[in-house]
């Protein structure tokens, strides 16, 4: 029998990062019973709404959803559905279950995330019908792939994989039908930053080869060399969370150069204060009304130490570059 591997700091680190899936469901949760948007499949992977999160916390949230979900509908509609995505970094994300609901699917939906976390992903698909509902009705077959770390159908498909080894990630994604030739969407929400920059440039470099028509949409830190990212990092690294991509996080510039620099025609990013700012503003007023907010300070302060950044290539000439708020 072989000898188990010593546990190491990368272990540690991991760990914090796979806990932050759970912060990210559980603040989703919240704000959801709120009303701050409507999600009605968070509740198979969050039973509980939990504990009362800050109204900053919730806008917050509010912002990166509809932010997120407004470029990645875009795509869809521009492509018209012959397209496929691929969530990285996807933890507990419902997405694909509110595409279905709302008429939105692309020819097939990937998501890939730490083993870990997808065999407890997978568990909630088999024990909850409303989540194994919509994949077994657009199933072919009578059979899917139902692996511990994978599950696989004609239209969604989650894998464990650790996207830090580009060889195995593209092997495992393309085992399950990965079309290259397709117009693709990739996501990741806080998912680079936990990266190296040498790391996730590889992911990004990685896309842009592979993909010929394509759009990255990246969630995550942005200004984080002020006293408010400080606080950020250093309330983190109490956790044991180390935020390894920092360094690319320091502005809206280095953000987009990342993806510029690895094969991407264009990139854009906006700090999420300006994205809160273009928002549906009827629906920015609804959400307002829902709880009073005595720090707008602190909300501004924390929009601002977070972005989207979009890049595209465009050789089908969808129009991708067009793409904006």
């Amino acid at each position: 029998m072989a000898a188990r591997q010593p546990f190491t700091d990368t272990d540690t680190a991991d760990e914090a990062v796979r806990a932050t899936c759970d912060d990210a469901t559980t603040c989703k949760r919240f704000a959801t019973s709120k009303g701050y948007w409507k999600d009605s499949f968070l509740q198979y992977f969050v039973r509980n709404v939990g504990e009362r999160k800050a109204p900053e916390i919730n806008r917050g949230y509010y912002a990166r959803v509809r932010g997120v979900n407004l470029l990645l509908d875009a795509f869809l509609k521009k492509a018209e559905g012959h397209c496929q995505v691929i969530n990285l970094g996807a933890g507990l994300d419902t997405t694909f279950w509110r595409l279905k609901e709302e008429n939105l699917l692309p020819q097939k939906f990937f998501e890939v995330d730490f083993p870990t976390v997808v065999a407890r992903k997978i568990h909630y698909i088999k024990t909850k019908p409303p989540l194994s509902k919509p994949i077994i009705d657009m199933h072919s077959t009578d059979s899917l792939l139902l692996e511990s770390h994978s599950l696989d159908s004609d239209r969604y498909c989650i894998i464990g994989a650790d996207l830090r080894d580009i060889p195995s990630l593209d092997e495992k994604l393309k085992k399950f039908q990965l079309d290259p030739e397709l117009p693709t969407l990739l996501l990741s929400e806080c998912v680079l930053v936990y990266m190296n920059p040498s790391q996730s440039s590889n992911l990004v470099h990685w896309a842009a080869e592979t993909f010929h028509t394509a759009m990255f949409i990246n969630y995550e830190q942005v200004n984080m060399s002020d006293r408010f990212g400080q606080v950020m990092i250093e309330n983190l690294q109490r956790r044991q969370c180390t935020l390894a991509g920092v360094e690319l996080c320091q502005s809206l510039d280095s953000q987009r150069e990342r993806f510029l620099k690895t094969g991407w025609e264009q990139a854009n990013a906006l700090d999420m204060m300006t994205v809160y700012g273009v928002l549906p503003q009827d629906d920015v007023a609804r959400i307002e009304s829902l709880e009073f907010l005595d720090e707008k300070e602190l909300l501004q302060q924390l929009l601002q130490h977070y972005c989207i950044c979009w890049a595209t290539k465009d050789r089908l000439n969808l129009g991708l570059m067009q793409l904006a708020f």
